[in-house]
């Protein structure tokens, strides 16, 4: 038989009230009174029932989380900026995966939002108009990560992928590279965002040429690093950087660069994006934009919690910026 929550009130000598109050507000309740409910839930097994506990409050104390990957190492080190920060705290975290997919990322949405969640994190600022229609009169607060712009629809948490992709341009350009390129992989709006940045400043410095621009919807991966730069150097063999949508394209870009025997970085400067772990133990060390993604996971779990207690941020946005992170992959006068 199902153990219910008047089964564990009668054991415990209490009000199914009181028992309801101690497992979704303990603060409110005695020590003494929650430590005997806490013990008998653990003898009898009772397990609440999320359904009922969040038609009785309104809420539940769930955080829904939807990113668009769950195997990027991007994503990876956000989520585990917020499972750190939410540990101990009486928030449970949901994870939802889009897949890149702005229709699934509308179905999940819906199904966080029908579950009637404490609040919503979110990726980026580019949902289809059903999903922003959804978000602005939801019931919950919502919080975007990884990009920043005008209009949050509550609050938001990231940096300007243009402003950090002419950036590490500029460095190319100040390397003294005169013909950079650019590749990228899947197009997602923070990649095209990126690929904007680039453009924009190199066409400001007089040296963009649409021929070094490769990109493809696939997937990113080393091996399509690899791929690119070879599409690249066969479109613009005159080329001598590039600047990668992320850090697989960069690390494949080197791989190939180095099959082909071009000297890295006297002859072809690399520079990625994200600041991977591997940037820095690869041979040469590859140049990157450092991007704060644990920071940003910790913050926005962070501020979501505090606007549950009632703790509004200063503001309702925050640029946490970016970081040009030179190695040697773009060290070109070194040593001269």
């Amino acid at each position: 038989m199902k153990v219910t929550i008047a089964d564990v009130a009668s054991e415990a000598g209490v009000s199914a009230m009181t028992v309801s109050r101690a497992l979704r507000n303990p603060d409110k309740v005695s020590q003494k009174t929650l430590t005997k409910i806490r013990a008998v839930v653990e003898r009898l097994g009772y397990i609440p029932d999320p359904a009922a506990s969040a038609l009785a409050a309104g809420k539940t104390n769930v955080i829904g989380v939807i990113v668009p990957s769950v195997t990027n190492n991007v994503f990876s080190d956000v989520m585990r900026g917020i499972y750190e920060e939410a540990e101990g705290s009486k928030w449970q975290i949901q994870l939802g995966n889009s897949r890149y997919s702005p229709l699934e990322e509308e179905n999940l949405v819906r199904t966080f939002l029908s579950q009637k969640p404490a609040g919503l994190i979110l990726s980026g600022l580019d949902q289809s108009e059903v999903t922003a229609n959804l978000l602005r009169s939801a019931d919950c607060r919502i919080l975007q990560i990884m990009e920043c712009g005008p209009d949050p629809y509550d609050m938001m948490i990231g940096f300007s992928h243009v402003e950090a992709s002419m950036a590490a341009t500029r460095h190319l350009l100040e390397a003294g590279y005169r013909r950079p390129g650019y590749i990228a992989a899947r197009l997602d709006p923070r990649s095209q965002r990126r690929l904007l940045g680039f453009q924009k400043t190199a066409e400001e410095a007089g040296v963009f040429d649409a021929n070094r621009i490769v990109t493809t919807p696939r997937p990113s991966t080393v091996t399509l690093g690899c791929e690119l730069v070879a599409d690249l150097l066969s479109k613009a063999p005159d080329s001598d950087a590039i600047l990668c949508n992320n850090d697989d394209l960069a690390l494949g870009a080197l791989f190939e660069c180095q099959r082909r025997g071009l000297r890295i970085p006297e002859e072809f400067g690399i520079c990625g994006f994200n600041d991977l772990e591997m940037m820095a133990a690869a041979n040469p060390s590859i140049t990157s934009v450092r991007t704060f993604r644990l920071d940003m996971g910790r913050e926005a779990m962070r501020w979501m919690s505090n606007a549950l207690t009632g703790i509004e941020p200063d503001k309702p946005a925050i640029d946490l910026g970016y970081q040009i992170i030179a190695r040697k992959s773009t060290a070109r006068g070194a040593g001269r």
